[in-house]
């Protein structure tokens, strides 16, 4: 027998109901917030990733999924959604069209990491990226979109982190102190002795115990910020406090990408033991310019859908049944349901049968296995008066009518 590949998962049953349910809830916040929808495709090519995310991080050096295509071009799964909304951005050329843009995507992601409880190689994220507004009111309007989203959602124990990595100015003076303060770390691991002389500010983000162990009392960011980073900070803040949104700043939040700038952050929840982030994104102001189109500022964030849905509570769907059962028995009942139940499915009636031989007891059983608010019996006694037996499940209550009246039976229950 076949299996799925490691880290692919199936999602059906109650699993798939809470993932309709929770991704047409995003949607909505996600309108309501006036963002847009873009269905980016899941193939990339290669170049897009390494010159959007950068060539020295994780993600591109241990876990995409990169292969020769046909046409032997270098093509890659995408293992995030922002450098390709870039790109259908600048390949579209929407610049100028209007002053700012406001957009999302939810879908399948693709990273070759190790499985674990939330944290799959297909992974699913919905995202958004407000393109074309340098302010910290870019910032305010996606944090309060995340607050929004999560609180519809009722994830009310949670935190948000927030860092601020600076701007190219701020970073000259930072790596060359960080630089001084890794040179003599021979406890890093040798991935990030590499980054020692490729990107060392990587080095900030390794998962390697000794890694972080080495990095506790490096240099902070936040101490070699220019005086325009710091007001945009300030600005932040006080605007998140004017709408009750708590945070945290937090210096060790570097991200695992190298297009951020300014401010980054995270939202961790509890509930979801050590991988307890659950949100994460920030500003992305070259991001475009670097990938060889227009110069415009940008913000944005990705969820976890798998993690999201590990922290909904039983009740988050429920199991509404169906409105009618059909029960019958011989030629001439299948005759008249099977037309009936096309009729009112039409209409939006949910509906269901048993075409099997069996008795009324046991097509009973089927009928409330499914949680059927009634039954619709049409046995040969009932079809030779012309008529059919419609039952109330719940209070067992039993009505008959006319056979001419069974297509229009929603209008009776």
């Amino acid at each position: 027998m076949i299996g799925a590949v490691r880290g692919f998962k199936d999602i059906y049953g109650k699993e798939a109901l809470i993932w309709e349910k929770l991704e047409n809830i995003i949607r909505n916040c996600f309108h309501i917030w006036g963002f847009n929808e873009v269905k980016l495709p899941i193939l990339e090519k290669t170049e897009l990733f390494k010159r959007g995310i950068g060539d020295t991080t994780d993600i591109v050096e241990k876990e995409m999924y990169t292969f020769l295509d046909k046409s032997n071009e270098s093509v890659t799964l995408r293992p995030e959604g922002t450098a390709s909304t870039i790109r259908f951005f600048n390949e579209h050329k929407l610049y100028g069209q209007e002053k700012t843009f406001k957009f999302f995507y939810i879908g399948p992601m693709f990273r070759y990491e190790r499985p674990q409880k939330g944290r799959l190689r297909q992974f699913h994220q919905a995202g958004v990226e407000l393109l074309g507004d340098e302010t910290p009111y870019a910032e305010l309007e996606v944090l309060t979109l995340m607050s929004y989203l999560l609180d519809t959602l009722g994830i009310k124990e949670r935190s948000l982190f927030i860092n601020n990595l600076g701007c190219p100015d701020c970073r000259k003076d930072y790596k060359r102190k960080l630089l001084a303060y890794l040179e003599d770390r021979e406890e890093l691991c040798e991935d990030c002795k590499r980054r020692r002389l490729t990107n060392p500010l990587r080095i900030l983000d390794c998962k390697q115990e000794k890694c972080k162990e080495s990095i506790v009392k490096a240099p902070k960011i936040t101490d070699f910020l220019c005086e325009h980073c710091k007001t945009h900070q300030k600005l932040l803040e006080k605007l998140l406090n004017r709408v009750n949104i708590s945070y945290n700043i937090d210096p060790h939040i570097v991200r695992g990408l190298d297009y951020y700038n300014k401010i980054v952050f995270e939202v961790h929840a509890k509930g979801l033991g050590a991988q307890s982030a659950i949100l994460a994104g920030g500003r992305y102001d070259s991001l475009s310019k670097d990938l060889g189109g227009y110069d415009i500022p940008a913000v944005g964030w990705a969820l976890g859908i798998e993690r999201l849905s590990l922290l909904l509570t039983d009740d988050f769907v429920k199991d509404e049944g169906i409105d009618i059962f059909f029960i019958y028995f011989d030629e001439k009942g299948e005759e008249i349901a099977i037309s009936a139940i096309y009729e009112l499915r039409k209409k939006g009636v949910k509906t269901a049968y048993d075409a099997t031989i069996g008795s009324l007891k046991s097509k009973l059983r089927k009928a409330d296995k499914l949680k059927s608010r009634y039954v619709i019996i049409l046995g040969e006694n009932e079809i030779k008066q012309n008529i059919f037996l419609l039952k109330n499940m719940a209070d067992g209550i039993q009505k008959t009518f006319p056979i001419d009246k069974l297509k229009n039976i929603d209008k009776e229950i």
